[in-house]
């Protein structure tokens, strides 16, 4: 069974930046690529960045510029490192497959408050 355990979140100021990983249960990430997803309280869960298993990187506008996806295939472990955060990228953070095929795990708070 696949699961992931995401870390690395917690609460910045404007304009900070913040580095989360997800640990994948097995070689995901080198078959189906990764994502990156978040859900604000009240919206929709989004991804907001994925690598295929080819490299080809995509990003949701928004975070375009900000916000930069890796993989190590080796250690099954994707990561999002996000830069210049704003308020409206708060949101609990999870990572899956493209597209996100398995059960979600527990995620990892982005709060970016003054």
């Amino acid at each position: 069974q696949v699961h992931f355990v995401e870390s690395g979140g917690g609460l910045v100021q404007p304009g900070g930046s913040l580095r989360l990983s997800c640990a994948a249960s097995g070689s995901i990430f080198k078959i189906y690529g990764a994502g990156w997803y978040r859900q604000a309280p009240g919206k929709e869960r989004e991804l907001v960045a994925s690598i295929t298993q080819f490299g080809l990187i995509n990003y949701q506008d928004s975070v375009k510029d900000r916000f930069t996806i890796s993989r190590d295939n080796a250690k099954n472990t994707a990561y999002l490192q996000m830069n210049s955060l704003k308020p409206e990228d708060t949101a609990v953070y999870y990572c899956n497959s493209i597209p996100g095929r398995y059960s979600w795990g527990q995620g990892t708070q982005v709060t970016v408050s003054s």
